[in-house]
């Protein structure tokens, strides 16, 4: 069975960093993209991040972008996404997901519901402190 586990999520002060993991079981991990999410309370959903795991393709949300950074270690089967001078903003639950289209990375950016893609694993809680 393909299971995602999200973890490293946290209570951290605006400017703080926290890194979190999705550990990943069950499908070659090499042939999927895996990406994050976020849904804070009455807010949208919003694609955050995603990482084509065979060619190490990168992709982020504008709101993201130059503040954290995605990663991949294959030999562990894990995502990690670094998320540095965080800000109040931030503060949501991320789960991460992954499916073996390509085209997932691009479609979670602007579409982050389950049409595109195939599994999802429980969030972690991120809260950013003004």
């Amino acid at each position: 069975d393909v299971q995602l586990q999200a973890s490293g999520g946290g209570l951290v002060q605006a400017g703080g960093s926290l890194r979190l993991s999705c550990a990943a079981s069950g499908f070659t991990f090499d042939d999927y993209a895996i990406g994050w999410f976020r849904q804070a309370p009455g807010r949208e959903r919003e694609g955050v991040s995603c990482i084509s795991s065979s060619d190490g393709s990168t992709y982020y949300a504008d709101s993201v972008k130059g503040r954290f950074t995605i990663s991949s270690d294959n030999a562990k089967n894990t995502v990690y996404l670094q998320m540095n001078s965080l800000k109040p903003e931030d503060t949501a639950v991320y789960y991460c997901v992954t499916d073996k289209r390509p085209s997932m990375c691009l479609s979670l950016l602007v579409y982050p519901h389950p049409d595109v893609y195939d599994y999802w694993g429980h969030g972690t809680q991120v809260t950013v402190s003004s």
